[in-house]
């Protein structure tokens, strides 16, 4: 047997091949290398140019927060309260930080408001940030924070609230959740109401809680406070009996309007049915609808006082030129023109005062198309009157030139054009101020407006001044307008509905007048909507809501009585002297 030669590990024979010497001192060098550009790394980080490493810790535990800013106020022209920003909180949660037990789970939806599931639902959402309520009043919010539940966290923001409530509804609008213009004035001035929000810099711990308040970026900065022309009292009586007719007459809808004939301010706005913006649950298209600027209608008879006017200014006719409306009736072309009584022969004063469509007619047709469309243009129809206000509407008015002769007698009694009740109301303006006609303003204006629109002479006006006193006085079409103690002036309004392309059997009643007539001081307009309780005609439905809001409005703004103060129509069945007038 031979013997076996042993060899050891360390006389292996592959060992004699030895590696480079260069390459380990290569990885040595290059180890140390990246040792020494880690250190130098951090020395520089550290050291140097600490922000990188701040701004990686910033990310995870700083937050830059919003600082609501306090959104302006809305007054009335007296400085009385509209609209206002109270203080609430809101309530949001981190899910994952969050782990209620079942009694929690309990108390905390009862203060929500909400059932436990749909908390649940909501935490489960699998988001970083949940709001779990909005705009919680801060006693309920501090019943909240008394359970001192983690993962549950507060804001605060602003919620808007309405002093007047429904009567102010569709003046003021409203704002939404985050404290942003929706409707009316909140919408149509949210640039000048909403301010703009600060924000601040603070440390929040991994539950979400602030422990250092770092810095503030930028200061909020509240938003300006805004009055409005609205008279808060005349807006009152302006609700009050435009509600009381609606109830009467159990109408669809109504509307009404005040003016300041003397700068052209809005008194008062007011539309039925309304809502209360404090409570907008269950609110529907109807009684959102701000009827007075977004609603067209044809006037009807109420357009009848401008053609009548345009006549006077030309020379055309005077107010004793006798016009011929014996037979009742007019034929032009195929279609007949009739007036609801024959009454004769008629001086043009009596054509305004009972509502003639004859005789209306025949003096518009000393015009041509291109002319009566010039006097409606002027006038504002057609186009919306710019006051900023969401959803104003701007009427139909068709160009002149395809007037067919039937479309141009029926637009001189104001059918085949519409107009919304604020236009109508604008365009009463030019009587009320003498033959001049200016802006209107939904804000209070220091001063009265300077260099209106020329629409027809001093003379003129003052002509027309007369003749609407006389239809909306004892043998015109609305004695019911009448005022105790003041002398009004105005005209009825009694048009057929038109739905899609036809005339139905439902009417729209207005009236449009202005008081008191020695020196108007208002202009009135009121608009009630299908009236189903009998009456349809302007002068049995609007006119006494004109008288009435008239007679609360002029003694509110303290004008001084130009008349008896017993109407005329009782005072002469009563035998008393009346003063006589001067001539307009």
């Amino acid at each position: 047997m031979s013997k076996q030669r042993t060899v050891t590990f360390n006389h292996n024979p592959l060992l004699r091949h030895g590696l480079p010497t260069w390459r380990p001192r290569v990885v040595m060098l290059g180890l140390m290398a990246c040792s020494l550009a880690l250190i130098g790394r951090a020395m520089y980080l550290q050291g140097v140019n600490n922000e990188f490493l701040q701004a990686k810790g910033e990310s995870r535990y700083a937050r830059v927060l919003e600082v609501p800013a306090t959104r302006g106020r809305v007054t009335d022209r007296h400085g009385d309260m509209l609209a206002v920003s109270t203080p609430v909180r809101s309530i949001w949660a981190i899910p994952t930080d969050v782990n209620l037990t079942p009694p929690d789970a309990r108390k905390l939806a009862g203060l929500l408001e909400m059932d436990v599931q749909e908390l649940n639902r909501r935490l489960a959402a699998g988001r970083d940030f949940v709001y779990l309520k909005r705009q919680l009043s801060p006693e309920t919010a501090q019943q909240i924070a008394d359970l001192k539940l983690a993962g549950i966290h507060q804001q605060q923001e602003y919620r808007r609230y309405y002093p007047g409530g429904e009567v102010m509804a569709h003046v003021l609008g409203f704002t939404g959740v985050d404290d942003k213009g929706q409707e009316g004035v909140e919408l149509a001035f949210d640039g000048t109401l909403a301010g703009k929000p600060g924000a601040r810099r603070v440390i929040r711990d991994r539950r979400g809680q602030i422990i250092e308040d770092v810095e503030a970026i930028r200061a909020p900065r509240d938003g300006q406070d805004l009055a409005l022309s609205i008279d808060a009292k005349i807006q009152y009586l302006a609700y009050s009996a435009l509600r009381q007719a609606m109830q009467t007459h159990k109408a669809k809808a109504g509307a009404s309007v005040v003016l300041d004939a003397r700068t052209g301010e809005v008194l008062a706005l007011v539309n039925a049915p309304t809502y209360n913006p404090n409570n907008r649950s269950n609110l529907s298209g109807a009684q959102l609808r701000n009827r007075v600027l977004t609603d067209v209608y044809e006037p009807g008879s109420i357009m009848k006082p401008f053609i009548v006017g345009l006549a006077l200014d030309r020379g055309k006719v005077q107010p004793g030129t006798i016009i011929d409306t014996s037979a009742g009736r007019m034929t032009i072309g195929r279609a007949t023109i009739s007036d609801s009584h024959r009454n004769g022969p008629l001086t043009v004063a009596q054509v305004i005062q009972k509502s003639s469509n004859i005789g209306t007619v025949k003096v518009a047709m000393h015009f041509s198309p291109d002319e009566m469309w010039r006097l409606y243009d002027d006038l504002g129809f057609g186009k919306p009157l710019n006051l900023g206000f969401p959803g104003e509407a701007g009427g139909r008015l068709r160009p002149a030139k395809t007037w067919k002769p039937i479309e141009q007698a029926t637009m001189s009694y104001g059918h085949g054009v519409s107009v919304t009740l604020i236009q109508m109301a604008h365009a009463y303006l030019a009587f009320a101020r003498d033959g001049e006609l200016v802006p209107l303003s939904l804000t209070r204006l220091d001063a009265p407006p300077v260099g209106g629109k020329r629409i027809f002479s001093t003379a003129t006006a003052r002509e027309m001044r007369g003749m609407l006193e006389l239809a909306s006085g004892p043998g015109g079409t609305a004695p019911k307008a009448q005022v105790a103690g003041y002398r009004v002036a105005g005209k009825t309004g009694t048009a057929i509905k038109l739905e899609g392309a036809h005339y139905t059997n439902k009417y729209v009643s207005s009236y449009v007048g202005l008081a008191p007539v020695s020196d108007p001081r208002l202009i009135v307009a009121v608009m009630i909507d299908e009236p189903s309780a009998g009456q349809y005609y302007g002068g049995a439905v609007a006119a006494p809501v004109f008288a009435q809001i008239t007679e609360g409005a002029l003694r509110a703004l303290g004008v001084a009585p130009d008349a008896p103060l017993v109407p005329l129509q009782l005072a002469q069945k009563q035998g008393v002297v009346v003063p006589a007038r001067e001539n307009m």
